[in-house]
């Protein structure tokens, strides 16, 4: 008897454009319950590694299957039913209104849903998202944490409809709190923990260091398109990687009753720590001497 496949693989991934290699020989699984955050500097690859694991670029190398099957050979109707994609940002040229634009996620895979169904799935969606209460409003005249709500409601949607068509799921996020007031930064992430919990496979792009180690149960670290560190935020956040990767000398410390990482900007330190790290160098976000 053959092993299940895993719900998403990416093996050997590789992705070059304008004579440069954004993404060089990734590999990684996606399992059912599990969350995994990229992290890693500007330019490192990581939005190029999410779009070719959804599907939306094909790679120069190396192979995307879902369940065992290559993603190109499959429909896209089917694709659509086994992952579901937050992008950084989305933009609509037509006005509609925020119950529509969440609908979205129901088209297509949702339509075999009876009426009742498809109206519960996108109430339930608003909800989560705590828009509820802006269903009728024009999209456009949202703010843009408001906008990022009602695109996490529309992938809600697409997961919900996808469920009927699909066992297993994959949901991609990237920088899905970069808009949001704090609030709403732990509700998402809450939110994404539930379906986590579920049984959907989660793989995000975090810049916030800390809600990565919150929230990942692995942490993928890339720079220069390589994956250079992987494992658990509490194995592999440390001070040296921080400053390698990062180029910058940030402590990582330990929440006491956890023992969970988190990233202490140098002017929390005390003076003799941060005069160390004059002493270590010079800062990299500091012009040199004399320059204007």
């Amino acid at each position: 008897m053959s092993e299940r496949a895993p719900l998403l693989a990416g093996s050997d991934l590789a992705f070059a454009a304008g004579g440069r290699n954004l993404v060089e020989g990734v590999s990684l699984t996606v399992e059912p319950g599990t969350l995994q955050v990229v992290i890693g500097p500007n330019g490192a690859g990581k939005s190029t590694l999410m779009r070719l694991l959804c599907g939306e670029l094909r790679p120069s190398r190396g192979v995307v299957a879902y369940g065992g099957v290559p993603v190109a050979a499959i429909p896209p109707w089917r694709l659509a039913a086994l992952r579901a994609v937050l992008p950084q940002s989305a933009r609509l040229a037509f006005p509609f209104a925020v119950a529509e634009v969440a609908r979205i996620g129901l088209d297509g895979i949702g339509r075999g849903l009876g009426r009742r169904d498809r109206e519960a799935i996108l109430a339930d969606a608003l909800r989560r998202a705590d828009i509820l209460h802006l269903a009728e409003r024009a999209y456009q005249s949202l703010s843009g944490g408001e906008q990022a709500r009602v695109q996490f409601a529309r992938v809600l949607c697409q997961l919900a409809a996808g469920r009927t068509l699909a066992a297993g799921q994959v949901l991609f996020l990237d920088e899905p709190t970069a808009s949001l007031d704090l609030r709403h930064q732990s509700a998402i992430l809450e939110a994404v923990d539930a379906l986590r919990r579920a049984g959907v496979g989660v793989v995000a792009i975090l810049h916030d260091l800390n809600l990565a180690a919150a929230y990942a149960e692995t942490l993928l670290v890339l720079a220069d398109g390589r994956l250079v560190a992987r494992g658990a935020p509490g194995a592999i956040l440390r001070d040296d990687l921080i400053a390698r990767v990062f180029g910058v000398r940030w402590p990582v410390g330990r929440v006491p009753a956890a023992g969970q990482p988190f990233i202490l900007p140098r002017r929390m330190l005390p003076e003799g720590n941060a005069a160390q790290d004059r002493a270590d160098g010079p800062d990299p976000f500091q012009p040199p001497p004399g320059t204007p």
